[in-house]
């Protein structure tokens, strides 16, 4: 996530995200989440003739927007910009010939831009469309896809995806009046949310629809589950030392994160009375536990969405 301002989009954590990187010069770096190019720019200008960077995103909106910052600085290491999902990495790295990088970052979430466009529906603070996809190009749309999903799923949805201790009576309440009329706005689902909960519950800090439209939107984008497949592929396509840096938002994917990190670290299954190893766990590398792992608190002073961000950073070691 980064912040519009008057110098442009901020992206968060942007100089504890580099030191984590520890860039090569002459390396090869993936921005697995390309964003606005915030972080895309700062690896870039790291890189010398002999280093590269392959910014990602599967937003087209996102991905203009970074070909034109970077085109903009006219800097010296090689670049290109790719729309596709980041679940993909491994098949556009094979098709560019290369086989390992020195980093890789992957900012989860939504974007600021795409929070701060009414027209994208992300949003619960101001009202519009209610699409919520990260590429419009394809898929469903929130409104469509709640247009036909079972009250069940609903609720599982929102209870799993959004921690919402109150979803079986936001989803009842929506699916009631989904059938009355379909709800195409983000205002209408808000009201929807906000009146289905307890009064004590709407006045807590947070805004009460933030769980359930982020519930919503991870199932709309089906972002868990291409977070895992993204992991999936990191070992095998990082360089000796080179280093996984990730920006995690909440706490599902947090975990995820975090769980991974263990197991690549420590993969061994083994009951821990048994003198040795059995199950030949071999670890792949080592959590690197970093000073600065949340946002400072002038950052916050400055960028309120930062608040919840989480640094995780892993080093591949082959040997």
């Amino acid at each position: 996530m980064s912040r519009d301002c008057s110098l442009g989009h901020i992206p968060v954590l942007a100089t504890e995200v580099i030191e984590a990187l520890k860039i090569v010069p002459d390396g090869r770096y993936v921005d697995c989440t390309a964003g606005d190019g915030g972080h895309s720019s700062l690896i870039l200008s790291k890189l010398s003739a002999k280093g590269s960077l392959i910014a990602l995103d599967r937003d087209c909106e996102a991905c203009k927007t970074t070909k034109l910052k970077l085109d903009k600085m006219n800097a010296e290491g090689n670049w290109e910009v790719v729309r596709n999902n980041f679940s993909t990495l491994k098949q556009i790295l094979q098709a560019r010939g290369i086989e390992s990088v020195n980093g890789i970052l992957a900012d989860l979430g939504v974007s600021s831009v795409q929070l701060d466009q009414q027209e994208r529906g992300f949003s619960y603070q101001q009202d519009g469309p209610l699409d919520m996809r990260m590429d419009k190009t394809g898929g469903e749309t929130a409104a469509q896809w709640l247009s036909r999903v079972t009250q069940s799923e609903l609720q599982r949805v929102l209870s799993e995806y959004g921690e919402e201790r109150y979803a079986g009576r936001i989803s009842q309440a929506i699916i009631r009046a989904r059938d009355n009329a379909a709800i195409s706005t983000t205002a209408e689902l808000a009201e929807i949310i906000v009146r289905s909960m307890p009064a004590a519950s709407r006045r807590e800090k947070q805004h009460p629809a933030r769980r359930s439209f982020q519930a919503i939107r991870i199932a709309i984008n089906n972002e868990l589950a291409e977070l895992e497949q993204l992991l999936d592929q990191l070992p095998g396509i990082m360089a000796d030392r080179g280093r996984i840096v990730i920006i995690t938002f909440h706490s599902l994917e947090d975990r995820l994160v975090k769980q991974r990190f263990r197991q690549w670290e420590r993969p061994c299954i083994c009951p821990p009375d048994l003198p040795i190893c059995a199950c030949d766990g071999e670890s792949v590398g080592t959590i690197i536990n970093v000073p600065n792992d949340t946002a400072s608190v002038e950052e916050l002073q400055n960028n309120r969405r930062a608040r919840s961000a989480r640094l995780r950073v892993f080093e591949r070691r082959l040997a």
